[in-house]
């Protein structure tokens, strides 16, 4: 049964984003390190005291060993199976992941095993599903494994652009599992990315740059990459720009009625 209005997810990088996604009327956050790499499991800190201060917003944990791509060694496979269970201990509402076989299908018995072990907690198989071969078979092996939705661009660059596979998604999931547009959505362009999707559930990050507290600075080192944010701006969820996809997003929903 779909909601009363679309839900908005925010995909967030600390607690202190997940409290600004809340405050701006987020439906759930999606907590994550490593943003720039795509999305890793968060340190179990960071679950216990986002969990004590979300409220009203749903906590789903990000599940992922490392950035790059979605074929994962058995070592890493183990390491998936504890974030689990640790997500779970710790009071996640629910788990995000995604694992594909070398020829480009989901791995269906692995994902398998860590949806079971995620249960009763629903599942988010996250935009590996853009790098599968074959969207519509990795869709039915996804509801055949009882997965709850499927985070998609449309394996494009945007949501937006992937709009019209992501519409023929949904006709062909037929309620039997939730896609989740995400992927370069913002206030101007939520309402028509659900208009044209059909979906009643979208994804974003929201985020803006902000600077540093510190007041002492060294010119002459930069400790990452130089594709890194520097050490003197800090990454956060704008609770403004949260709103305003909500806004956006609720009076598409009444004008379509």
């Amino acid at each position: 049964m779909h909601s009363p209005r679309p839900l908005i997810e925010i995909c967030v990088n600390s607690v202190e984003s997940a409290l600004r996604a809340q405050q701006g009327g987020a439906d759930r956050v999606e907590l994550c390190e490593n943003l720039f790499e795509g999305g890793t499991t968060p340190g179990a800190g960071s679950i216990v005291v986002a969990r004590r201060h979300l409220t009203t917003a749903g906590l789903m944990v990000m599940v992922r060993p490392r950035g790059g791509d979605f074929l994962y060694s058995d070592l890493e496979f183990e390491i998936m199976r504890q974030d689990v269970r640790m997500a779970k201990e710790l009071g996640a509402d629910g788990i995000v992941l995604g694992l594909l076989t070398p020829d480009g299908h989901v791995d269906v018995p692995r994902t398998a095993e860590l949806a079971a072990l995620a249960g009763p907690l629903p599942v988010t198989f996250h935009r590996a599903f853009d790098m599968a071969a074959d969207p519509f078979r990795a869709l039915e092996d996804l509801a055949g494994l009882g997965i709850a939705r499927i985070l998609t661009s449309g394996r494009e660059r945007s949501a937006f652009e992937g709009a019209a596979l992501i519409a023929q998604l949904v006709r062909q999931a037929a309620g039997r599992i939730i896609l989740l547009p995400g992927g370069g959505i913002h206030e101007r362009n939520a309402a028509a990315i659900l208009a044209q999707t059909g979906a009643m559930e979208i994804h974003l990050s929201a985020n803006s740059r902000q600077a540093s507290g510190m007041t002492y600075r060294n010119p002459s080192l930069h400790l990452g990459s130089a594709l890194y944010p520097p050490e003197y701006e800090i990454t956060l969820t704008d609770a403004g720009k949260v709103s305003a996809v909500r806004d956006a997003a609720r009076e598409w929903y009444t004008d379509g009625l």
